[in-house]
């Protein structure tokens, strides 16, 4: 505000100065005119400038009023600043006092509680060091027993010498006296008592065997019976029938056009790629897919899912899709492998052959799916293995031997071998067990059994095979071997009617009581049981029953 007024003023002096050159040739007149307006000016420069310099003064004491409270303001938010770093400091010191307290007072509890345990520590020390002083004195006392006693012990012993002497001597008058009696020497005497003895235990022996074989006669059918019913009742699995086909279902009539694709060249490629065979017939919205391998037809049945959902059907991506899913049930064969493995207990079992069993999923016997007849084979080892009393080692090689009975099923090479010796060498080259490798090869006679476990493993592939309702047999094949069981017993002379029984399980024979005697119908039975288990293959047993009637027929007239 200074400034302005310095600045009025200047230009006052210069207005001035500058009239004063320009009327200086003007009169007096004009020049006191100009004195009062110069006057006139003056005061309201002074106006001005007093105006002004309020106006400065009152902006100036407003700027100080406005310092003062921003002042004050900061100066309130730095004292609230500090006092919330000093309640946060304070806090955090409390807290870490807190917890050095905590800690001190742990590692106090802590001392008092070794403390302790070391005044136990000592105590106890001092009970042992008391107990040991306490034995090596009985020690000191019973050594010095024990050299008493070892010199009684000395004359003792040199008394008996001397008893010996003297009884040998008189052993030896005794023998030369019954040698001149009996007229034998003392050698020949020997071998006659031995042979005596010898004969009476054979005697004795024999006797015993003899009663120990009727007894086992006696209670060895019942026993087994036993055993059988027992582990059928406990391990009875469900059995489920497996077609040769599958059929695919579509959800319009309009795929089969793609499916079969220009000239049939899709289904060409997709039947090549998977080797399998695809009918494409009349039957609405569905297609079936034809193949004995069921790897294979799995594999073209997930495929032509894949294509079906996605819709580009054409060789190329048929290949692609077919080799995907080809490694994809690989994966899933190796899942099912371990995860049979494993709920079965079975520890150690090599890649190869936990590959095999996850195969054993897509492959039928006669209508039954292996690897549930696999697993209950393995099961009803275990259980009759327990029942017999058997030790635990041979139980899990019974179950390991039951899982991998029919391994041979399943490999990836063919060979004019059977399965079970396909089987034996598998189980051979991945290190299985002697006894394992003889029961898997056993199992249908083909080698001699040397373990215990073969035969058993043998007898619950035949229990899981061959009771009712576990397999499925061609109509064809059933009729045929009906036809061949009453054929061999009409052949008999004698036979005057024959009726296959329970499926083919039991054959009663109706003999003519004037052809054939009692005695001659015990033999019928036995010799149509041999032909038929000579010349017949057959599930499980065939009982054969020969019924001779004699009837009297008289008429009171």
């Amino acid at each position: 505000m200074g400034i302005e007024i310095i600045a009025a003023i200047v230009a006052l002096i210069v207005g001035v100065g500058g009239g004063w050159f320009l009327g200086k040739g003007n009169t007096q007149k004009k020049l006191d005119a100009l004195n009062t307006e110069s006057d006139n000016i003056l005061l309201e420069a002074r106006s001005t400038a007093k105006r002004i310099t309020e106006e400065a003064e009152s902006k100036a004491k407003s700027s100080l009023r406005d310092a003062k409270s921003q002042n004050e303001r900061i100066k309130q938010e730095k004292i609230l600043q500090a006092k919330e770093k000093y309640v946060k400091l304070k806090a955090e010191f409390e807290n870490s006092t807190t917890k050095r307290k905590k800690e001190l007072q742990e590692e106090e509890l802590k001392i008092k509680e070794l403390r302790g345990n070391l005044k136990g520590e000592r105590q106890e020390l001092k009970r042992e060091a008391d107990g040991i002083q306490a034995q090596l004195d009985d020690v000191k006392a019973k050594e010095e027993e024990v050299e008493v006693i070892k010199g009684n012990l000395t004359k003792q012993l040199e008394i008996v010498a001397k008893k010996k002497e003297q009884l040998d001597k008189a052993n030896e008058t005794h023998i030369k006296a019954l040698e001149k009696v009996a007229k034998l020497s003392e050698q020949e005497a020997k071998e006659e008592l031995m042979k005596a003895i010898k004969d009476k235990a054979e005697a004795q022996a024999m006797s015993f065997v003899k009663e120990r074989m009727d007894d086992a006669k006696a209670t060895a059918n019942k026993e087994a019976k036993k055993i059988l019913i027992q582990s059928i009742q406990r391990m009875a699995a469900e059995q489920t029938i497996e077609n040769t086909v599958s059929v695919f279902p579509l959800p319009s009539d309009d795929l089969k056009g793609q499916i079969i694709g220009r000239e049939g060249r899709n289904i060409r490629a997709l039947e090549a790629a998977t080797g399998s065979e695809i009918v494409v017939d009349d039957t609405p919205e569905a297609i079936i897919i034809s193949s004995f391998d069921p790897i294979r037809r799995e594999v073209c049945r997930l495929s032509l899912q894949r294509l079906v959902a996605d819709g580009r059907i054409h060789p190329a991506r048929i290949e692609e899709v077919v080799e995907k899913t080809r490694k994809e049930l690989e994966a899933q064969i190796m899942e099912i492998g371990e995860r049979t493995v494993i709920e079965l207990n079975i520890h150690g079992l090599k890649t190869p052959l936990v590959r095999m069993v996850g195969r054993m999923r897509f492959r039928s016997s006669y209508g039954q799916n292996l690897l549930k007849h696999s697993i209950e084979t393995a099961n009803l080892c275990a259980i009759m293995c327990a029942e017999l009393g058997l030790p635990k080692k041979m139980v899990r090689m019974a179950k390991r031997a039951g899982l991998l009975h029919d391994i041979g099923k399943v490999t990836d090479e063919e060979t004019e071998l059977s399965h079970a010796i396909v089987g034996m060498k598998m189980c051979e080259k991945y290190g299985e067990h002697k006894a394992v490798c003889n029961a898997v090869g056993a199992h249908h006679d083909e080698i001699e059994m040397e373990y215990i476990i073969s035969p058993l493993v043998q007898t619950c592939d035949a229990i899981s095979g061959a009771r009712p309702g576990a397999r499925r047999e061609i109509l064809e094949g059933y009729l045929k071997r009906i036809k061949e069981l009453e054929d061999i017993a009409l052949s008999y002379d004698g036979v005057q009617k024959v009726y296959a029984m329970q499926a083919g399980r039991e054959l009663r024979v109706i003999v003519e009581s004037e052809k054939v005697t009692d005695q001659k119908a015990d033999e019928l039975s036995f010799t149509i049981s041999q032909r038929i288990q000579d010349e017949m293959q057959y599930p499980g047993q065939i009982k054969v029953t020969v019924i001779r009637e004699k009837r009297a027929v008289a008429f009171a007239r």
